[in-house]
């Protein structure tokens, strides 16, 4: 197969982010046929400070390389994931925790390919199905994740109004506290670069570690959790299959693919570069899933014995207290601020990649209004009318929002999916870097799986506009 003298030569990898992500805005659409593909001097915004850094060794490698993977995969444990793992706990107790290790190796399988692909190519996702696809595939692309990207930006949006209510009831604090955080996120990209902007990102994630130790002042049962975790537990309902489905469907949502591969291009990593950030994919995929077990299990010790229904992540939060304690509330409010509060900043970057990538117009966190006036105005518009609808809507009327958004990412993820097995099993995009056989069958078979799942999901909540039980 082909080698990549394009991407492996014209950089020495992660130590040349800062020199390598520079020199892209002005060489790109220099050098380039089309608009947004990546050239040799891909990474010139950067450039001013590439001398600043040596070429990292060992443990630097894997810290220089450290962000898109954590960040994408936790970025999936948002206020709407957030419900409905503690739904899960709440409704089915310990019993659904054996799929966590399935989802695991679905969402690692895909996050990997399409960070393999932002190595290989310097391109965005939706670069790739620009180049390679019809134009109606990526008008298709285009609308859907605009639409369900922006009702989840809104939804996230709500989430932080909601952990301001838990921390401070019957007071005003949403009306303060929101449109602070939504300024602080907009300047941190705006006013900031990528290096600074991941820095925030990562530090964000830390927030998560407040559901392991909610799980445990819920003094949950560790044999039978452990016990559900490897054996199997079946029931054939409706209800059941319903939250199964659900459950994969907020593990892997489209703009998580889209985040990871446009962050690895953006972070200017190449295939000389690319172990290091392979398993920086892997050990995010593994936190992610970690931190939703541990959701599960506190809402299992805690919910499931009094069979208290949980429909949002503030539900959750509130009903812990009188059986785990106040702090067990202030930590789920804890984990659902800084969720939400990740979320809404990553959502309107993939989707801003997203569009400015199939359109061809200039990208990038370092990249200001002048440069990159599209996708700052993209990222800017998402941002504001998540901030005006969350001041005005309650968690819990938002839940008819979340179902909408639910709908459009099932109709797409199933195409993004067999769109991302397509590409990157072209050996002129990927050279040597093209999927193995073994790796090949994993993630087809992963595609098909979550994709039925994704089309049952749609057709019960469709069905369910129509007054249609299906979860019975």
């Amino acid at each position: 197969m082909a080698d990549l003298p394009d991407r492996s030569e014209r950089t020495e990898g992660p130590s040349d982010v800062l020199a390598a992500v520079v020199d892209s805005a002005a060489d790109s659409a220099a050098q380039s046929a089309a608009p947004g593909t990546a050239g040799p001097g891909r990474g010139s915004r950067l450039s001013k400070l590439g001398g600043m850094f040596a070429r990292p060794r060992g443990s630097w490698l894997m810290l220089a390389a450290l962000g898109p993977g954590l960040i994408a995969a936790n970025a999936g444990n948002d206020a709407g994931g957030i419900a409905t793992y503690a739904s899960v706990g709440a409704t089915y107790g310990y019993r659904l925790l054996w799929m966590f290790p399935l989802i695991l190796i679905s969402l690692s399988i895909v996050q990997e390919m399409c960070a393999r692909m932002g190595a290989a190519t310097g391109k965005g996702l939706s670069d790739l199905i620009r180049e390679n696809f019809p134009i109606r595939v990526t008008a298709f692309v285009l609308l859907a994740l605009l639409i369900a990207n922006a009702g989840t930006v809104i939804t996230e949006f709500i989430g932080i109004a909601a952990s301001m209510d838990l921390f401070f009831p019957h007071s005003p604090a949403r009306y303060i506290a929101v449109p602070l955080i939504a300024l602080g996120i907009w300047l941190m990209v705006v006013k900031g670069s990528y290096a600074s902007a991941e820095k925030v990102f990562l530090a964000m994630t830390l927030v998560f570690f407040a559901y392991p130790i909610s799980a445990i002042l819920a003094h949950p049962d560790w044999g039978q959790a452990a016990r559900s975790t490897v054996i199997p537990s079946f029931q054939f309902n409706q209800a059941y299959l319903f939250l199964f489905i659900a459950t994969v469907g907020t593990s892997i949502t489209p703009y998580m693919q889209v985040y990871v591969q446009s962050s690895v291009a953006d972070k200017g990593i190449t295939p000389r570069d690319y172990n290091a950030e392979r398993i920086e994919v892997y050990a995010g995929s593994l936190f992610a899933n970690l931190i939703a077990v541990f959701i599960v299990i506190a809402t299992a010790a805690t919910l499931f014995p009094h069979h208290q229904a949980v429909n949002t992540a503030s539900d959750a939060a509130r009903a812990l207290a009188p059986l785990a304690g106040k702090y067990a509330e202030y930590l789920f409010a804890i984990g659902l601020f800084g969720a939400s509060m990740l979320a809404a900043a990553i959502l309107p970057l993939a989707t801003a990649y997203s569009i400015t990538e199939a359109l061809g117009f200039e990208k990038g966190v370092d990249a200001g209004f002048r440069e990159a006036p599209v996708f700052m105005g993209l990222f800017t518009g998402l941002i504001a009318v998540g901030v005006i609808v969350a001041l005005f809507v309650t968690e819990r009327s938002a839940i008819q929002l979340l179902l909408v958004v639910q709908v459009v990412d099932c109709l797409l993820l199933p195409f993004i999916l067999f769109s991302i097995l397509r590409l990157i099993n072209k050996p002129h995009l990927m050279g040597d870097m093209v999927n193995g056989r073994i790796y090949n069958i994993v993630a087809w078979a992963t595609a098909i799986i979550v994709s039925i799942l994704s089309v049952i999901l749609l057709i019960s909540t469709v069905l369910g506009w129509f007054g249609i039980s299906v979860q019975g």
